[in-house]
């Protein structure tokens, strides 16, 4: 097969694979559905707790820390539902990303304020990771399953959600301390 003609066929197949995410939510996510009234209340009610509890005064930092908690649960997402680990059956649209509601809003606001609790504190941020990620992926993927919001498959464990989880939060933590350092190097420098 050459170039074009596997263009063309990943177009097709492309276009055939859309419109039948866009009937499934159609039939079984919309707007009537519960699960979709699940879904936006998991994305809308963190965005606006999150609001009322931000520290003004860090919040670039800590929302440059919740971006890398989203950008990388995004991307985490993106790979473990193309390949059919971890897949989200109920979503607001089939125009974004399964998982919005999750790694745009849930999972980010949830470590934002974990990081803020202990970065003003002083607790040990390590330590408190584990708990929430043991919160989220042993005990909060399994009720996504039980109740058909997450589908698990090829052997993929709520331990695993749970390492990517712990993962993703401490690389957050890092890179956060390294542009906080950046920054603090460069005011002494002027």
């Amino acid at each position: 097969m050459g170039y074009n003609e596997y263009w063309e066929q990943i177009y097709s197949i492309s276009e055939e694979l859309n419109s039948l995410i866009t009937a499934y939510w159609n039939d079984y996510s919309n707007l009537s559905s519960w699960q979709f009234w699940v879904v936006l209340f998991i994305m809308i009610i963190p965005l606006v707790i999150l609001y009322f509890t931000v520290d003004r005064q860090r919040i670039f930092e800590l929302f440059f820390f919740g971006f890398i908690v989203h950008m990388l649960w995004s991307y985490c997402d993106t790979i473990l539902s193309l390949y059919k680990y971890f897949v989200h059956t109920y979503f607001l649209t089939p125009l974004l990303p399964y998982a919005q509601n999750m790694t745009t809003s849930l999972l980010p606001v949830s470590f934002i304020l974990l990081y803020q609790y202990c970065t003003k504190h002083k607790k040990n941020f390590y330590l408190y990771t584990l708990f929430l990620s043991a919160f989220f992926a042993l005990l909060g993927t399994p009720i996504e399953e039980y109740f058909g919001f997450v589908k698990f498959d090829k052997g993929l464990l709520p331990l695993h959600i749970f390492f990517i989880d712990v993962a993703i939060a401490y690389i957050a933590y890092w890179g956060t301390k390294f542009v906080l350092s950046l920054n603090q190097r460069s005011e002494k420098n002027k």
